[in-house]
């Protein structure tokens, strides 16, 4: 036995599990789950009804139905928006097998492409639902039948009444499609050929005529990923709404590299296309450039040039919701995500702000100095502006032509402040889907982002304002939700059921917003986690909702002070915090295990030695070592004896977690009393070391679990005085760790 090596006395401690601290870009998540952590909380539901089948993606949330509807590979699920395990209902839509035979022998099945992946779900009016598959490379569409009200319990195809697909849903199901489906008739931007070249934004069914994107022009498309689309209007005037795309395209300006640019598109609804040029096709078609840049001090902006999702906030003005979207960088040097936040009025400010012009391929983009015809390009008929006109048909030549040369805006749309609203450098994760949640709290309502990445976990991010220029970034959850990560691949929120609904290849998951029990039990843990779902009743830290009595509800969203909201409530010592007994053995190593509930609080140790009243801090330096998991002192010596003051600060707020009296023994009378076993009686008589040293030991040597530490730890104590290395200290704190994870039957595990 070495009464010297560390990793003994972590055994002998059952404590020393610790991990050096480590600095990280983004702030730290307060509460960080993993699935079994969710599962057991009680707070999530995972989809448990096997089928054999993939790609899951939430594509149509019915809150009057109460229903959620999920596609995947050759399946079509209704789901109950307050249990999805609850009588789900299920149709089973694949392609033929004669379809699957021929899409198998043109090559399109190395990755199980050869099925019908449901990628399109759109409500057809208030008993049917229109869907599209892309039907083995074979897109098709149809319709259900739901019932017209949830207790119905109805869910079927209506085969009698399946169509092409084409133009309304890709065929290849790795290609991203969006759609809106406005007045019966289907808005789509999909890729509608077989080889997923020909790009295009879709009209299709409905009483106006069929139409579509200016077809192999790049000025118009390039190899677009579409991501959202959705219909803002822009005036009272019904014959003013437009319905903006969102994608990712890339650049014309440098066709042999592989920059993106992000996209924000345009096109008015009633848009009939031109009389003798673009018949068919968008007379009104417009599209800008999105920036989410970081700005450097040398004026050198850091991009996020990838739009990866959209998520559009509703506000009292439907004329004028708030745009939240996800970006990631596409460099192979700078890796990392962004949000940025964009206003109608910035955006509508471009579309009217001058166009881009290029003479020729070598040219350079400038802005359009010539005359603008009337009406201006982009304008809608019949609306604020074109009382007059019908239809985009009676636009003269020159106003199609010049929407066919000039589709493009020249001043980009920058975010709100001209910066991200968060970002994320130097981490092993992108960002990939996100939703937004309007919470009003005690101090106001605020903005609660959820967002889902590539390796399967959702964050619970709220930016406060701090001055007129900074923001404080707070990451008040991080939650693993699927067994098996996957990227998440779509989310969607519900404020009224207080749930939110995950898809990802593997399955789905819903889980509440909040889980305030989580943040501890005391009333300061719940004002410092400062989660505006949750606040302090007076017993614990629950679902915060207004109420007239005011005073049995604490919290402090906007500043976290707990020494104001929680007079009363036992707000300076968490419960946590309590007295242990410790014991080491001089020249040997201790540690002292304090581990605040909250990883964004800065620990402090303080020493108070025995009968002293004179209190000092610990710093990591010589024989100490402060980490993430406590405090490790090195080759002990009696002077060490004392209490051990674990103090936490976040916030400003100041207390104590853990207070630990530490006994420093002789090393001489502990290896008297270890190697002989008559030695109790010579030490009676003469014990080494501060008086009651002896009966310290005593104490301890008679407790059960001292045999079995002793038979656990051999091999790892080294006898006082021997020479040993760091390097042998760091082998054996590994040798240790290993046998503590992969521990004998029987034996003590810590």
């Amino acid at each position: 036995m070495y009464f010297q090596d560390p990793a003994f006395w972590a055994c002998f401690l059952l404590t020393f599990c610790c991990t050096i601290a480590r600095e990280t870009s983004p702030p730290t998540p307060r509460v960080q789950l993993s699935f079994r952590e969710l599962k057991a909380s009680g707070t999530a539901h995972f989809l448990s009804f096997l089928l054999n089948t993939t790609d899951y993606r939430i594509l149509l949330k019915d809150e009057d139905h109460d229903r959620m509807y999920v596609g995947s590979k050759d399946f079509i699920l209704s789901l109950d928006l307050q249990d999805i395990n609850r009588e789900p209902l299920i149709i089973h839509w694949p392609a033929s097998p004669q379809r699957i035979e021929e899409c198998v022998l043109s090559g399109k099945d190395s990755n199980g492409e050869c099925g019908n992946f449901i990628r399109l779900i759109q409500p057809w009016n208030r008993t049917h639902l229109y869907v599209c598959g892309t039907g083995a490379y074979n897109p098709v569409c149809t319709y259900i039948n739901r019932g017209r009200k949830a207790q119905d319990y109805v869910f079927y195809l209506e085969p009698d009444r399946v169509e092409s697909g084409k133009g309304k849903c890709a065929y290849d199901p790795k290609l991203d499609s969006v759609s809106a489906l406005i007045n019966e008739e289907l808005y789509s931007g999909v890729y509608i050929d077989f080889m997923g070249t020909d790009a295009a934004i879709f009209r299709a069914m409905g009483k106006q005529a069929a139409m579509r994107t200016d077809q192999y022009n790049s000025r118009w498309l390039n190899d677009p990923t579409f991501v959202h689309a959705q219909l803002i209007p822009d005036s009272a005037e019904r014959n003013d709404d437009k319905l903006y795309f969102f994608f990712r395209e890339k650049s014309t300006d440098a066709p042999h590299s592989p920059t993106i640019y992000s996209r924000i598109g345009r096109v008015c609804l009633n848009d009939d296309g031109g009389h003798c040029c673009l018949v068919n096709k968008w007379s009104t078609f417009l599209k800008a450039r999105l920036i989410c840049s970081v700005p450097g001090e040398d004026g050198i902006e850091t991009h996020f040039d990838e739009l990866q999702d959209v998520f559009i906030q509703q506000t009292q003005d439907n004329k004028n919701p708030v745009i939240y979207a996800v970006f990631s960088s596409s460099g192979s040097v700078f890796k990392g995500s962004a949000v940025c936040v964009y206003s109608m009025a910035d955006i509508r400010m471009v579309f009217n702000g001058p166009f881009a012009h290029k003479e020729g391929p070598n040219y350079q983009w400038m802005p359009y100095t010539g005359k603008i015809p009337y009406p201006r390009p982009g304008t809608c008929p019949g609306g604020t502006f074109t009382p007059s006109m019908k239809s985009t048909k009676d636009y003269p030549d020159e106003v199609i032509n010049f929407m066919r040369t000039h589709p493009v805006m020249y001043n980009p749309v920058y975010p709100v402040h001209r910066q991200p609203l968060l970002v994320r450098t130097n981490v092993n994760y992108r960002f990939t889907t996100i939703a937004v949640d309007q919470v009003d709290a005690s101090d106001g309502r605020y903005e609660v982002l959820f967002l889902g990445t590539d390796q399967g976990t959702v964050q619970k991010v709220i930016v406060l304002p701090k001055d007129d220029l900074e923001t404080e970034e707070l990451i008040l959850e991080e939650v693993e939700v699927f067994k098996v990560p996957a990227p998440i691949k779509s989310m969607k929120i519900s404020s009224k059921r207080q749930q939110l609904y995950v898809a990802s290849m593997s399955g789905v998951t819903h889980l509440a917003l909040h889980r305030c029990d989580v943040y501890g039990e005391a009333c300061a843990d719940c004002c410092l986690a400062r989660d505006p779902y949750c606040a302090w009743d007076g017993k614990t830290c629950s679902r915060y909702s207004a109420s007239s009595k005011r005073r049995s509800r604490r919290q402090d969203v906007r500043h976290g002070n707990p020494m104001r909201q929680c007079r009363g409530y036992n707000s300076n010592v968490s419960k946590n915090g309590m007295d242990a007994v410790q014991y080491g053995v001089e020249g040997s190593s201790a540690f002292l295990e304090c581990q605040p509930r909250s990883p964004q609080a800065s620990v402090k140790w303080i020493l108070q030695k025995d009968n002293s009243d004179r209190k000092k801090e610990i710093r990591s330096e010589g024989r100490f070592l402060k980490t993430d998991q406590g405090l490790l002192l090195r080759s002990l010596q009696l002077a060490d004896a004392g209490v051990y003051h674990c103090t936490a600060t976040e916030n400003n707020f100041k207390h104590t977690v853990m207070r630990v009296r530490l006994h420093v023994l002789s090393a001489e009378a502990v290896t008297a009393a270890l190697l002989h076993p008559d030695a109790p009686a010579a030490l009676a008589t003469n014990p080494a070391g501060p008086p009651g040293a002896y009966d310290d030991l005593v104490q301890l040597l008679s407790q059960p679990e001292m045999g079995l530490i002793n038979q656990y730890c051999q091999g790892y104590w080294r006898p006082p005085g021997s020479a040993h290395s760091d390097a042998k200290d760091l082998q054996d704190q590994k040798r240790a760790r290993n046998r503590r994870n992969h521990p004998p039957t029987g034996e003590l595990q810590t």
